[in-house]
């Protein structure tokens, strides 16, 4: 017998038919409906892709494994980075010299002198950071030297985090004369430190000078001697992306024009590329970087040769002839504008002349006489403004005339809405505009409220790049915003709405993809490196997820007869693989409670019995990765079995993102 303790029989029978009603209509939610035989629209081979751009240490302390800080003496304070050890007195024992009327774009070098053989006289180099030494690993160790006679003699100590020598070398130099020669050495290190350091420490006495004063582990990219850091290109590998956007962002722009990047420069031998401040070294006061400059060891020859490695269109964004409007606004008149204009014609052809052509034996002369293919480029970053359409016009005509088929990226500005962005939008659709770059950077309630922002865009004419975007969560950690489960799930969902949209978006990107965990300027980023070690965030699976799922095809997924984009906080899209003969369904819950629904597929022949599940997901929005717990949110993939023909019981977790392939 059921004791009832302040309820009569008749209010419990009631509760209980309610509880039961409201149990029935759960499970007899209408399902979700795929419609495999209703091919919506293509999906671009470009569209999941990632965006480099040189902050947070990305380029120089990151992805560009050279060890050694100011190489070349070229820092604004030409011994930053350098410590000087010397137990006698000699203010002229180190002096930096400049030789600009000689050499322009590498014009210092150091002279070390040293009068008597006794005595102590050593720099050391703190590297970027500290420098990350692997026990048992080879370091390749080289530099640039001019003596009038022997005398000098060079060796090298690889320091622990605790100052002990973790790996020792002797340098061989044994030319003389006025001309510059090159010594190299290699050796291993006994021992492995996370803030190790270079000396070298001068015995004998005499004279001489160095410059281009270099440090590589040897397990580069592809053991490419000067190459870049594998681990974090494998990354970039392990997400196949469809493109990658270079160099940047802001740093096109500069903070005035003398600031800004120029593509030529970074290109032929590393002691003939010009070194420049980068824009991040000073825009933040609470993260100031003094010592962040660009020496252009990763250039555009080495951006081209990285998107060739990882399988993704290059896009290359040029500057227009416009420096940064948020800090100088510094403009290049029209009539002065064709020398950017030929930076554009000349880096088509860097790409894809032939070897007889001017640029093009340039880049057979680096190493790669076949073309890059080339088939598109930015003209300008976030730039906006009559201003910028009136030299966007002018980038058009000219490339339009040379290379008609070529396609050109347009910027809409900083913000995805207001009048600056309705401006452009009009302007560039008149203009009829390959593509316009769409940025938003806001917080996870907009992503969420946005999975039908394309619904509406036309189908023809312009196409949508989502070059720049990430949720910025609200929950504030240590002075940052985090790269938490929270914004990583509005992400998820906000690409369910891109995706359904892939005849009007055919390329998206998060950004900024690295950063540094001691030398950051912006939060939240993609992947997180320390010098051993690297790790992606939640939302680097999101963008995996996508990338290696993207299929060939749109499909209708409905419920209700209509597109998924937050009813009851789920979001769905699917697309066909007619490579693999596959149907993928990509379903976010974005709520607290879990969800049960049927997913029906319609127009497809009968599919395999078992299903192909990979769910991302985690029990708190404020999830992270770490160092420490590098896959704490990441994919968990698992087979689950049809419950009947062409249908399938689904249940999402809270907050979870899931993608369901069933093969045809």
């Amino acid at each position: 017998m059921i004791k009832r303790t302040g309820m009569n029989g008749k209010h419990v029978l009631l509760a209980a038919c309610i509880a039961a009603a409201g149990y029935v209509q759960a499970q007899q939610q209408p399902p979700v409906v795929v419609k495999a035989n209703q091919l919506v629209s293509e999906v671009q081979p470009t569209m999941w892709g990632v965006f480099f751009e040189d902050i947070n240490m990305g380029a120089d302390g990151g992805i560009y494994a050279e060890l050694i800080k100011n190489r070349s003496f070229e820092f604004l304070k030409p011994l930053m980075g350098w410590q000087v050890q010397q137990d006698f007195f000699d203010e002229g024992a180190l002096q930096v010299l400049n030789r600009l009327e000689k050499n322009t774009p590498n014009p210092r070098f150091l002279r070390v002198t040293k009068k008597a053989a006794g005595g102590n006289l050593a720099v050391t180099n703190e590297g970027f950071r500290g420098m990350g030494i692997k026990k048992g690993l080879r370091y390749d160790f080289s530099l640039q030297y001019r003596q009038p006679a022997a005398g000098l003699s060079l060796s090298l100590e690889l320091l622990n985090n605790e100052d002990k020598t973790i790996g020792t070398a002797t340098v061989q130099t044994p030319a003389t004369g006025e001309g510059w020669q090159k010594a190299a050495v290699s050796f291993t290190a006994s021992d492995s430190a996370s803030k190790g350091r270079l000396r070298i420490t001068f015995t004998g006495s005499g004279s001489m000078d160095l410059d281009m004063i270099s440090l590589f582990p040897a397990d580069t990219w592809k053991g490419r001697p000067g190459g870049m850091r594998a681990d974090m290109v494998q990354k970039l590998a392990d997400m196949k992306p469809g493109f990658i956007r270079f160099p940047g962002g802001c740093i096109v722009e500069g903070f005035d024009l003398s600031q800004r990047y120029q593509w030529k420069k970074t290109i032929g031998a590393l002691d003939e590329r010009q070194l420049i401040i980068n824009r991040w070294n000073f825009e933040f006061a609470h993260r100031a970087a003094p010592d962040y400059f660009q020496t252009f060891g990763l250039g555009f020859f080495e951006y081209f040769q990285l998107a060739e490695d990882i399988g993704a269109a290059p896009l290359p964004i040029l500057n227009c002839g416009m420096a940064c409007q948020f800090n100088t606004s510094e403009l290049v008149p029209l009539d002065q504008l064709d020398p950017y204009i030929q930076d554009a014609l000349d880096l088509i052809e860097f790409a894809n002349g032939d070897v007889n052509t001017t640029w093009g034996k340039k880049r057979a002369a680096m190493g790669h006489p076949a073309p890059f293919n080339l088939t598109m480029m930015g003209v300008g970053n976030e730039n906006y403004g009559p201003q910028y359409v009136e030299r966007l016009q002018l980038f058009m005509k000219a490339i339009k005339a040379k290379y008609p088929d070529f396609k050109i990226v347009t910027s809409s500005g900083t913000d995805p809405d207001g009048k600056r962005f309705d401006y452009l939008n009009t302007e560039l659709r008149e203009m009829k505009a390959d593509i316009i770059d769409e940025h938003y950077y806001r917080n996870p309630s907009w992503f969420l409220a946005n999975a039908g922002r394309y619904d509406s865009y036309p189908r023809n004419g312009a196409k949508i790049f989502g070059g720049e975007y990430a949720g910025h969560s609200d929950k504030v950690v240590d002075g940052k915003r985090q790269n938490n489960w929270q914004a990583a799930v509005a992400e998820a969902a906000f690409m369910t709405g891109l995706e359904r949209n892939a005849a009007v978006v055919h390329m998206a990107s998060y950004a900024p993809l690295f950063a540094h965990a001691d030398g950051w300027q912006w939060t939240p980023d993609l992947i997180w490196v320390n010098n051993l070690q690297s790790y992606g965030t939640p939302s680097y699976y999101v963008q995996q997820l996508y990338s290696l799922n993207k299929g060939t095809h749109v499909v209708p997924a409905l419920w209700n007869g209509e597109a998924v984009k937050g009813q009851d906080s789920l979001y769905i899209s699917a697309v066909v693989d007619q490579k693999s003969k596959e149907i993928i369904v990509k379903i976010v819950n974005a709520s607290s409670r879990t969800q049960t629904r049927d997913v029906v597929v319609e127009g497809a022949a009968k599919l395999n019995k078992t299903v192909s599940l990979t769910t991302l997901g985690s029990e708190t929005l404020w999830s992270i990765n770490s160092f420490e717990q590098p896959e704490a949110v990441s994919p968990k993939t698992t087979n689950i079995t049809l419950t009947g023909k062409n249908k399938l019981n689904y249940t999402a977790a809270p907050y979870s993102f899931a993608v369901l392939k069933l093969k045809m």
